[in-house]
């Protein structure tokens, strides 16, 4: 599989740099988006990754498993948008900035293309881009990123879940399950919660009463 997805980025006849974000959907943590860059790419390398895909489809365990190599092996930068700053300018916006500094912190050429996960281009950003959509599944540095930005999120909300255990984040990584909800009912939000992501689920409570 990575052999389609390293011969993906080869097509574009120029270097390529990777980006995806993690945690547009949850309503509480930060939002992440890493940015990758693979400069020597050999064959060790690509067998390495061989399971390298769309992060979504591949297990925590997996996805840990070449978390490291491709730290190791890439030019790369990850970047977190807190809570604060998705709330003043929106999940969007927010997740586009966190692209656009991940991006702009390991770019050394103007001969350089950026490949954006999604449907949309980074806003007020410089460099060439291209917006590819499932660029997840299609690309190995999109991917890469992928798996740096959902891997680093997921141990941020460990982390986050220790301090607020009654939430269980380690689990539903701040989406909106059930348990998290019921939670939220008894216990009332956070400072790492979203407020404007439990908009609709408040006026509904209000509306049952």
């Amino acid at each position: 599989m990575s052999q389609e997805l390293f011969e993906f980025d080869k097509s574009f006849n120029v270097p390529v740099i990777g980006t995806d974000e993690a945690g547009r959907g949850p309503a509480a943590g930060g939002v992440y988006a890493a940015a990758v860059k693979f400069e020597n790419i050999s064959d060790g390398l690509i067998k390495d990754l061989e399971i390298l895909n769309d992060s979504k489809k591949l297990s925590p365990k997996k996805r840990e498993s070449i978390y490291d190599i491709i730290l190791n092996n890439t030019r790369n930068s990850i970047v977190c948008v807190d809570v604060e700053e998705i709330e003043r300018i929106n999940i969007l916006n927010a997740s586009l900035k966190a692209m656009n500094l991940a991006c702009s912190s390991i770019i050394d050429s103007n001969d350089i293309l950026i490949l954006v996960d999604g449907n949309k281009l980074i806003k007020n950003f410089d460099y060439p881009q291209k917006y590819i959509v499932k660029g997840d599944s299609k690309s190995a540095s999109i991917a890469a990123a992928s798996i740096l930005a959902k891997v680093t999120r997921d141990r941020y909300m460990q982390r986050l879940h220790e301090e607020f255990p009654m939430y269980n984040w380690a689990k539903n990584a701040g989406y909106l399950t059930k348990e998290h909800l019921d939670a939220i009912d008894k216990y009332g939000l956070t400072k790492y919660h979203r407020p404007s992501f439990l908009r609709k689920h408040f006026e509904k409570q209000l509306s049952l009463l």
